[in-house]
């Protein structure tokens, strides 16, 4: 028996590390193997016991007891009520600070924060402002880990509740929505780059299993950002319309306009908002071109010339912009709104400039998903009978497809249109009727290539 506990100790010791010194005291190194073997079956209760005398005895004898630690302290949390749940909250919060007092590396200040405020909003301990207060101190001192969609929704959301109370000022609204927002599109986009650099791995049917798990959750997390990034917009709402802008902006205007980073945030919100017929638009444009004269100013203004009738002249600032940026995902991005102001148009030129978009950024869903509709609505013009004409629908849905798939923060509008797109290709009745089945039908207008008809 002895010689199986010693075996247990050094598989233990070896998986997660120990802290000078710890052989000192027997009794936690005996305690320490007892209580991870329970965890890791998910013997929580049985590990209770012997867990809890190694942390308050010797808390830094190993990580275990913090990682284990918060799995058993979160079972008995969800099994007890009243009183006895308020004490095990309370233990599993002290856990939390003094993790960070011993294993700092692994434990880090937004992780630890993170858990202690959806802990306490989860179990209805906190008031906005608490919950706000812990999350700001995560995202102004660490936010590089500052990763939990739903911490990020959360500390945007507390502090617009706090606005509609009176208690926070509009800026400081928007100041975080530009925060909050830039931070999903950053870990949005290091998420889509593993996602595109394993598809074709994934295509080739080379993936590891390493490799299938990363894919998975890099996939699964971009899903949950584009959720987010969905509420937090919707959070925002009217707070963000020409009535409240303008006036917030000519109340800042001189104390702030050599802030370029305050300048462009103020001209690209008056944009998206629509506010650009405002002579305070002009004014903050005018300003970023003084301070800044960079590709955005191009874009701006070739959207002022396009709301203005002058479509020509705004094509063409938006192909200045396209030269003068450097940044592949930005130069993605002037690449796909050249592209929509053909949709119209030429669609043939209008999927160039899309394609143009996809090699910028392979991740640019929203460049497969004008693709797909370029198609769909090209079906009258791509076949000489009604199952030609609605066969286009199968390229389109395809697209359609693949957005979702470089960018799964998209997934659910792009699943949505492949799911219509597919409703209107032809059905299995229409295709054994055609004597279509697995054959490839190739398609003679500006769309060319071809499909292969499914298999009944």
């Amino acid at each position: 028996m002895k010689k199986e506990l010693y075996l247990i100790l050094i598989a233990v010791l070896g998986m997660v590390g120990v802290s000078n010194g710890q052989a000192q005291n027997p009794e936690c190194m005996t305690n320490l193997s007892i209580y991870a073997e329970h965890a890791k079956v998910k013997n929580y209760d049985a590990a209770y016991g012997p867990w809890k005398m190694v942390y308050t005895n010797c808390p830094d004898i190993n990580k275990a007891n913090f990682s284990y630690g918060e799995r058993i302290l979160s079972d008995k949390i969800d099994k007890s009520s009243g009183a006895e749940k308020d004490g095990y909250i309370k233990e599993l919060l002290e856990l939390y600070d003094t993790s960070g007092k011993y294993f700092a590396s692994n434990f880090p200040l937004a992780v630890r924060e993170i858990d202690k405020a959806l802990l306490m909003y989860d179990n209805k301990m906190a008031s906005d402002e608490q919950i706000f207060n812990m999350l700001h101190n995560a995202f102004t001192k660490d936010k590089d880990n500052f990763k939990n969609p739903k911490a990020l929704y959360l500390y945007f959301s507390s502090l617009v509740d706090l606005y509609n109370g009176g208690k926070k000022d509009l800026q400081d609204v928007f100041d975080t929505y530009d925060d909050v927002t830039e931070k999903i599109e950053d870990e949005n986009v290091k998420l889509t780059d593993v996602i595109n650099k394993l598809l074709p791995k994934e295509d080739a049917g080379t993936l590891t299993s390493k490799e299938k798990r990363s894919l998975k959750v890099a996939t699964t997390n971009s899903e949950s950002y584009g959720k987010i990034a969905g509420s937090v917009d919707s959070k925002l709402g009217a707070l963000a319309d020409c009535e409240n802008l303008i006036p917030l902006y000519e109340r800042s205007y001189e104390a702030k306009k050599g802030d370029i980073t305050w300048v462009k945030r103020a001209v690209g919100r008056m944009f998206s908002k629509e506010c650009t017929d405002d002579p305070m638009f002009k004014k903050l444009f005018e300003a970023q071109l003084a301070l800044d004269p960079s590709a955005d100013a191009y874009v701006y203004g070739g959207t002022l010339k396009q709301k203005a009738g002058d479509n020509r002249g705004a094509i063409a600032d938006f192909n200045k912009a396209l030269d003068l940026e450097t940044d592949s995902r930005k130069k993605s991005n002037i690449a796909y709104k050249i592209a929509t102001s053909y949709r119209r148009g030429s669609k043939s030129t209008a999927r160039s400039y899309a394609q143009k978009a996809i090699d910028a950024n392979p991740s640019n869903g929203n460049a497969y998903l004008l693709i797909a509709n370029l198609y769909a609505s090209s079906a009258n013009d791509c076949g000489d009978t009604p199952f030609e004409k609605r066969a286009i629908y199968w390229k389109a849905a395809d697209m359609a497809r693949r957005a979702a798939r470089v960018d799964p923060a998209l997934s659910g509008r792009a699943s949505q249109a492949a799911a219509s797109y597919e409703a209107k290709a032809p059905s299995k009745t229409d295709i054994f009727n055609a004597d279509m089945a697995g054959k490839t039908l190739s398609f003679k207008c500006w769309v060319g290539g071809s499909v292969t008809v499914p298999k009944l």
